[in-house]
């Protein structure tokens, strides 16, 4: 790549944490003079930098096909030069250079280094902060720390991302302070695991006196919390969300499945009752705040008994956002070991029981919300409505309360909306 190429487009593909390292990397072209895309998929960036995803069989098969897409433009003619970095990249390089012969160059998960050394650009290491954020400018993902210590067993990330490496306190609140003098009014903190934050260069847990001097930041409006695992989790945590107004009362607990035989052969390290527990001393201690967590359906051993208790547990204790799996065959996972018995048909069946219970959760819940009146965040306009969320909800995957246009609001303030109508996954509020 020559210095007069100026335009990149970059595509991001997987989570939260994938668009964070995507972020800095676009403030670090820019640092050299070029125009930033990101999404373009109609692209006219001479240069286009994929950052994918190779968590699961669903999220792999989409990197690859995003790859095979820009390859051909590159064949074509449309495009000049085509990198590939992050997760699928760490697991595979091999096979995918192989594959792609199209492709400039294959990096891993800690990517930009090296692709700017590569690339003959110069590299900003105290720039990380300042970061280009392409969510809408109102709210942005901070991320606390890399990898992770746990073993799940049908988790590939500790493969791909390494240990459990936690920012320093002081960064994180330099970089929340950046993010919130250029705009964004909510920071929805990031990283494979909150609860373990601090443990390896503190020496004990620090999310607690984190998530406390992050709420204390003027002009934050909201925190959002994401990925609190069960275990180890500090109920100290309820008593900062209680106390500062402007955490989002929203915990994002991924338990994963209640069966204490599905939660030994997952490697979970916790039990159904102490589950249980935590899970109640939540709902007494917030009263207020939604519950979100996520299921995986079809895991090795398994049984028709194990689900029918996932089933039944789903019905009593009515979640309020839900999000479920399916079991993916992972390599240089615990659970690779296991013969993968179960059909994707099942795998898709037991998913699709759980989530015909759930919708009728939802619908009930939101339409408790009719009549009352709640603050909301306006994300973007569609069609006929602005739509934006309450801080029951996170951006892209949970409820949306949509505002008829008539009203004249602002993208990215904040309003005090009535419910007049719901289903299952939209609010209808009016001024």
């Amino acid at each position: 790549m020559k210095q007069t190429t100026k335009t990149v487009d970059f595509i991001t593909l997987g989570c939260s944490k994938n668009l964070v390292d995507t972020e800095q990397a676009m403030q670090q072209f820019r640092l050299n003079n070029f125009n930033i895309e990101w999404e373009q998929y109609t692209t006219v960036a001479e240069n286009v930098i994929i950052n994918t995803c190779g968590f699961i069989g669903d999220a792999k098969e989409e990197s690859v096909q995003t790859i095979l897409y820009f390859a051909d433009l590159k064949e074509k003619g449309k495009i000049k030069k085509l990198y590939v970095v992050g997760c699928l990249v760490e697991r595979y390089k091999k096979e995918l250079a192989a594959e792609f012969p199209e492709v400039d160059g294959f990096y891993g998960v800690n990517f930009l280094p090296q692709l700017m050394e590569e690339i003959h650009l110069q590299y900003y290491p105290n720039h990380l902060k300042t970061r280009v954020i392409s969510t809408p400018p109102h709210y942005a993902y901070l991320k606390i720390a890399e990898g992770c210590n746990r073993q799940c067993s049908f988790c590939a990330i500790p493969s791909i991302r390494g240990k459990h490496s936690s920012k320093t306190i002081e960064t994180i609140l330099e970089e929340a302070k950046h993010l919130i003098a250029n705009g964004v009014k909510e920071i929805i903190l990031i990283s494979q695991d909150l609860v373990y934050y601090g443990k390896d260069n503190y020496g004990k847990f620090k999310l607690v006196e984190l998530v406390d001097k992050l709420a204390q930041l003027d002009g934050l409006e909201w925190l959002r919390l994401h990925y609190l695992h069960p275990l180890f989790f500090d109920e100290a945590l309820l008593k900062i969300i209680n106390k500062h107004k402007n955490i989002c009362r929203y915990i994002d607990i991924p338990i994963q499945h209640i069966s204490d035989n599905m939660l030994n052969l997952m490697q979970r390290g916790i039990s159904k009752v102490k589950t249980i527990e935590l899970l109640n001393r939540i709902r007494k201690k917030i009263p207020d705040a939604v519950i979100r967590t996520t299921l995986l359906v079809g895991h090795p051993g398994e049984t028709r008994k194990d689900f029918n208790e996932l089933k039944q547990f789903v019905k009593q204790f009515e979640f309020d956002r839900l999000g479920i799996f399916t079991y993916s065959h992972e390599e240089n996972t615990p659970a690779y070991a296991m013969a993968d018995t179960i059909t994707q048909k099942t795998k898709e069946k037991r998913r699709d029981e759980l989530m015909e219970i759930q919708q009728e959760i939802a619908l009930s819940r939101n339409q408790k919300m009719i009549g009352k009146s709640f603050k909301v965040l306006v994300d973007r306009v569609e069609e006929d409505y602005f739509v934006g969320r309450t801080e029951y909800d996170s951006p892209e995957v949970d409820n949306e309360v949509l505002i008829p246009i008539k009203n004249k609001l602002q993208i990215g303030q904040f309003y005090n909306v009535k419910i007049v109508d719901a289903d299952i996954y939209d609010i209808i509020g009016e001024i």
